[in-house]
């Protein structure tokens, strides 16, 4: 398998990571390179690590990972999502009564951030099951390939979501979330009905 084909598979792994990404940066108050860095480089981490478990973990695991994959994704995603949503609602409630309120309220956590990460990155898993069976695979440049991509994709992502979020003001948080959950029911539905 060559450069060429790594980077696409690569690039369509890293997708899901650049709209949850830019649904990230939607729900950013300012400008903050620090947590753009961390939620670029957590979600390069887990699609580099995905695939390395994936193809250690052979075919076997497989049938386990594609019968609960979609359904993780979908309640973690959609929680989060559903959240943002929320504060956003509540946000703009607040202001229309004359309450003081703080502009995009939502807060990205670690653990959000990890929980985010994981959910968008449980495809490259099964890619990296594939790899196994390949004879022509070097996993070590492959996850390289996908680890970097995601990281620059993501962080392309925040930089857009953070710009878009300055046009709407208080309603990115709702707009954050409803990306979110939206990557969550995509993935479930493709999963569910297409065999994704």
């Amino acid at each position: 398998m060559g450069i060429i084909e790594l980077f696409l598979i690569a690039a369509g792994l890293s997708m899901d990571a650049f709209a949850v990404s830019a649904g990230n940066g939607l729900s950013m108050k300012k400008s903050d390179p620090k947590a753009a860095f961390a939620i670029a480089f957590s979600f390069g981490l887990f699609q580099a690590l995905m695939p390395t478990a994936g193809y250690f973990l052979g075919s076997a695991f497989e049938e386990v990972i594609r019968e609960f994959d979609h359904y993780i994704a979908l309640i973690f995603l959609g929680f989060i999502g559903g959240k943002m949503i929320y504060d956003g609602i509540k946000e703009l409630r607040a202001g229309k009564k004359g309450a003081k309120t703080e502009e995009k309220t939502f807060k990205l956590s670690l653990g959000i951030l990890i929980i985010q990460a994981v959910a968008t990155s449980i495809d490259a898993l099964i890619v990296g099951v594939s790899f196994a069976a390949l004879p022509d695979v070097n996993i070590w440049a492959a996850v390289v390939i996908i680890g970097i991509t995601t990281f620059v994709l993501s962080l392309i992502g925040v930089f857009f979501g953070k710009k878009f979020g300055q046009l709407i003001g208080s309603r990115a948080v709702i707009f954050g979330g409803i990306i979110l959950a939206a990557i969550g029911i995509k993935i479930f539905v493709e999963h569910i009905f297409f065999g994704g």
